[in-house]
């Protein structure tokens, strides 16, 4: 006979610019990185456009043949600049504890390099279930549907796409460089203005009202 019991509830979380504040650390390593090649680089500008893959990003400064070892390069130089300089941002651990509380299970869908992301939660005390890198927008989908992940959280218009390819629903915080009404127009499902009011809406939400 089946089982009529529910399966846990998974939400997701994106990182950057949803649970931590990366611009200090990836300034630095920017800076640090154009003293490295010798090839100007405003940090300043492109900690304003965070959440594409990196190389999305290094195309602006650098040729196209030369953006793979430039990347690399910054991944290997990333630790030392990016990690110890970069916080939690508001109400992340909050966010977490009160998926658990809720009998659920929270995992980490960035695209973001994979073991950088482990260094940055490592560093902060911060403990997902699982933690999957180096997937974008719609990319996300395919860690969240193995994970069986019924919510994802973000703060950019690329996540909103993943979870909607998904079949997840989006909530959207508006802590990164989009607006609220960029994330609505995306589709968002809920928009909240920070993940410190992400324990109050997990706990009044039932899956089946979706």
């Amino acid at each position: 006979m089946a089982s009529s019991t529910a399966p846990a509830l998974t939400v997701g979380f994106d990182l950057d610019m949803t649970l931590i504040d990366s611009r200090p650390g990836i300034r630095a390593c920017y800076l640090a990185l154009s003293e490295r090649t010798g090839v100007h680089i405003d940090a300043d500008l492109a900690v304003t456009r965070l959440g594409p893959p990196l190389a999305e990003e290094l195309i602006n400064w650098f040729p196209a043949a030369e953006v793979p070892a430039v990347a690399d390069l910054y991944r290997e130089m990333y630790p030392a600049y990016a990690v110890e300089a970069t916080p939690a941002l508001p109400g992340a651990r909050e966010a977490m504890a009160a998926v658990r509380e809720a009998g659920g299970r929270a995992i980490v869908v960035t695209a973001k390099y994979e073991p950088n992301a482990k260094l940055h939660l490592a560093h902060l005390g911060i403990e997902p279930d699982a933690v999957i890198g180096d997937l974008w927008a719609e990319q996300k989908a395919q860690a969240l549907r193995e994970h069986g992940a019924g919510v994802y959280v973000g703060d950019h218009v690329g996540d909103v796409r993943g979870a909607r390819t998904a079949g997840a629903l989006s909530v959207a915080v508006a802590t990164g460089p989009c607006s609220p009404e960029e994330l609505r127009a995306a589709g968002a499902d809920v928009v909240l203005g920070d993940l410190t009011a992400f324990p109050r809406w997990i706990s009044d939400y039932r899956p089946e009202r979706a």
